[in-house]
């Protein structure tokens, strides 16, 4: 008995190894997602999120907690698997604290992302949403941002201050870093250079601006923004603002110059229109969105040109689509969801070969 026991253990976990090392699966793709080929799960629990490429197209980072082990999110790095390998994520940043919006400088040496470790070791508190009663983010201001190598030592420390500083990216030619900060009173864009000087703020209408992107050529930004406009909305902004929250649930996407100049609104979509990027010849951006689901949710991927025309919706799950990003070389397009969880809260990170 204790015989067959242990053959059934070994059995099952066997086949969990053998599930967690598929390389692709069609199985993964929802009718009606025929730019989708290829699909891999590279990660099988928890909370996987904001998942960006490498510069060479060969590693992501991105942000993991499961509320066990890892109480509260905290960055990672791994190397895409070749077929019929596992994907193995490695910590980049300290273990303390809470971190969010990571991101590969050029080269692929060096990562940086936003934390609180220098305030507390602990993770700091959680809104309250039972009290709030609605859902909302927090904006901490004891984020600051770092770079890190990829053994896990800060190499330098970018701002320092009091003010929310988080969500930075990359402009691809490598020269500039744009960000989201509350350092004015509201929460704008700013860029900067990569070592932390000559910071400018680009945007400076009321409303939270923020996850904003360079074009390939670096000559323009994508941004998701709040804007409040009637008098209810604003003191609703302003009050969650001044408790250092914001609430997501009504965001559009918007297209300017790098230098903020020329802005553009894209989308005109009920609920929240976010987490955009552009494609890889920089004509179009790929957003999330739950605008055709009055509930709010599901979340699904569409496309649309930067001058706001040719919407299409590209994934068709019935559960949560967002974060992502093509690849430098635009042949693989990364992106974290709910699907294929087991009806479960799971956010994993998918990568399928993009089809034209």
């Amino acid at each position: 008995m204790k015989n067959f026991v242990l053959l059934s253990c070994l059995f099952l976990l066997s086949q969990n190894l053998i599930a967690q090392t598929v390389s692709s699966s069609d199985s993964l793709i929802f009718a009606g997602e025929k730019h989708f080929k290829n699909v891999k799960q590279l990660s099988f629990g928890g909370d996987n999120a904001e998942a960006y490429w490498s510069f060479d197209s060969k590693k992501l980072v991105f942000q993991f907690s499961d509320h066990k082990e890892v109480m509260c999110d905290q960055i990672y790095f791994g190397a895409i698997p070749k077929k019929g390998k596992s994907f193995n994520k490695h910590l980049v940043s300290t273990g303390k604290g809470r971190t969010t919006c990571s991101y590969f400088l050029p080269g692929d040496s060096l990562v940086l992302y936003a934390s609180t470790h220098a305030n507390a070791d602990s993770c700091p508190p959680t809104p309250d949403k039972t009290k709030l009663k609605k859902y909302v983010w927090p904006v901490y201001n004891s984020f600051e941002i770092y770079t890190a190598d990829l053994k896990g030592s800060i190499r330098k420390q970018l701002t320092s201050n009091n003010f929310y500083d988080a969500e930075a990216t990359i402009s691809p030619k490598g020269d500039r870093m744009i960000f989201t900060s509350d350092r004015s009173g509201d929460l704008e864009l700013y860029t900067m250079n990569l070592d932390g000087s000559d910071v400018k703020q680009i945007t400076n209408t009321l409303g939270y601006d923020g996850g904003a992107w360079f074009s390939p050529d670096g000559k323009k930004i994508v941004w998701r923004a709040s804007r409040p406009t009637t008098d209810e909305d604003v003191t609703e902004y302003k009050s969650l603002l001044a408790q250092g929250l914001v609430a997501p649930t009504k965001m559009e996407v918007f297209v300017a110059n790098s230098d903020g100049s020329d802005v553009h609104q894209i989308t005109d979509k009920p609920g929240a229109n976010w987490a955009p990027s552009f494609t890889p010849d920089g004509q179009n951006i790929i957003f999330s969105s739950n605008f055709e689901h009055a509930k709010g949710f599901p979340f699904n991927l569409y496309l649309i040109n930067i001058d706001g025309t040719g919407l299409e919706k590209i994934s068709y799950s019935n559960t949560f689509d967002a974060f992502a990003m093509f690849s430098p070389d635009g042949k693989k397009l990364v992106f974290c969801s709910n699907r294929h969880n087991g009806g479960g809260h799971d956010t994993n990170i998918f990568v399928a070969d993009w089809v034209k």
